[in-house]
């Protein structure tokens, strides 16, 4: 849960290769984002800023399916999700280490690993 200043803050992130802020998210960005996610199940992890959701399959195939196509997706983005598999639940966790929480490019991952779990 983000307490009042967690909301006002701006988050600068830093690439560590180039030095140059990048996928910062503005209050106003993160509010709307969060609750776009919600809508759809990602939850706030209550002890850090990152994203949570768990996801059910049919099978462990079709949920290693759904792991190989966002981890192709993950490594062109450059940003790696922590992720935890049991035969057909996959469980994921967002957040920017190089920020410390979250970032746009979190934003951008739950987005995709929504729109190809809908797609199974």
């Amino acid at each position: 849960m983000f307490t009042p200043s967690a909301l006002s803050r701006i988050t600068r992130c830093y690439s560590r290769a180039a030095g140059m802020a990048t996928d910062w998210l503005s209050s106003a960005e993160r509010e709307q984002f969060l609750l776009e996610l919600k809508a759809t199940g990602w939850m706030e992890v209550e002890d850090r800023d990152a994203l949570h959701k768990e996801l059910h399959f049919k099978s462990f195939n079709q949920a290693f399916g759904f792991m190989c196509r966002v981890a192709l997706q993950a490594e062109k983005m450059n940003h790696h999700p922590e992720w935890f598999n049991v035969y057909n639940k996959v469980q994921i966790t967002l957040s920017t280490h190089d920020c410390g929480g979250l970032s746009k490019k979190d934003i951008r991952l739950a987005k995709f690993i929504d729109k190809v779990a809908l797609s199974l």
